[in-house]
């Protein structure tokens, strides 16, 4: 793994596959990748960390961070007996994810961590590294994404919070440089490079949504849904709010996926 010296304007290596045409999404769609190379590439600071703040969407204040549910997730990750709700989620999975990130300046420990879909657009070749990420179940899930999958890009902590757009994984997981670097608020001591803890995958922009899906629509959408059984009934975005990374099931990413043709509810 390439790892240069870590600065507010830091460096990484990722994946410059060429892009392809964004008219390529459609319901359930796969993204696939056919010419990747390695190029390194500027990119602003973002926090992506499991650790992200709540969505003052849902409470107007903070409330604890998902420290329960990371201490969790880290007596499975260090036993070989993973409990059955874990295997059973892993296994579970689709190829479609919810990854949060923080649109608006907000320092931590002297770094600006915002991280917005425009910012994504504006990188080299509109291709960056996930990094940051500091909860092992959020890890666990970035370790099991595959090339080509898509993920909604989501705005969290901030005015209005909601999905934005739509970016494709184009590099599998490997070790995240920043657990290394002394200087980045994501730094972790316990982490060694011949063991490293915690790991990053690339991604590269798609697409903006037609509109923007705000998290009051979608939570709107949970409730109506848990007593009716409708798509969004057991929406991680809604059980597990404080994940950073998340998975949707097909039905749940095609549900989302068809609000952008919809007016507001």
């Amino acid at each position: 793994m390439h790892r240069p010296p870590s600065a507010a304007g830091s460096r990484c290596t990722a994946c410059g596959a060429a892009e392809e045409d964004p008219s390529r999404l459609r319901s359930g769609g796969i993204f696939r990748t056919s010419v990747l190379c390695r190029v390194t590439m500027s990119r602003p600071r973002k926090r992506l960390a499991g650790t992200s703040g709540s969505d003052k969407g849902l409470s107007g204040k903070r409330t604890k961070t998902e420290n329960s549910g990371e201490a969790l997730a880290k007596v499975e990750d260090s036993n070989p007996q993973k409990t059955s709700a874990t295997k059973n989620c892993l296994k579970n999975l689709s190829s479609h994810w919810l990854m949060k990130s923080e649109p608006e300046s907000r320092l931590e420990k002297g770094v600006d961590v915002k991280f917005s879909i425009e910012d994504l657009k504006a990188q080299p070749k509109q291709t960056t590294c996930w990094d940051g990420v500091r909860n092992y179940q959020a890890r666990n899930f970035l370790r099991a994404m595959k090339l080509g999958e898509a993920a909604f890009f989501y705005h969290s902590n901030c005015k209005e919070p909601g999905i934005a757009g739509l970016m494709k994984i184009v590099k599998e997981a490997y070790p995240d440089h920043t657990q290394f670097e002394k200087n980045n608020p994501h730094y972790d001591p316990s982490s060694k490079e011949d063991n490293p803890k915690w790991s990053m995958v690339d991604v590269q922009f798609v697409r903006m949504m037609k509109r923007f899906i705000p998290l009051a629509e979608l939570k709107s959408y949970h409730q109506a849904h848990k007593a009716t059984g409708g798509p969004l009934k057991n929406m991680v975005l809604f059980t597990r709010q404080r994940l950073s990374i998340q998975p949707l099931t097909q039905e749940e990413f095609d549900f989302v996926l068809s609000l952008e043709e919809k007016e507001p509810s």
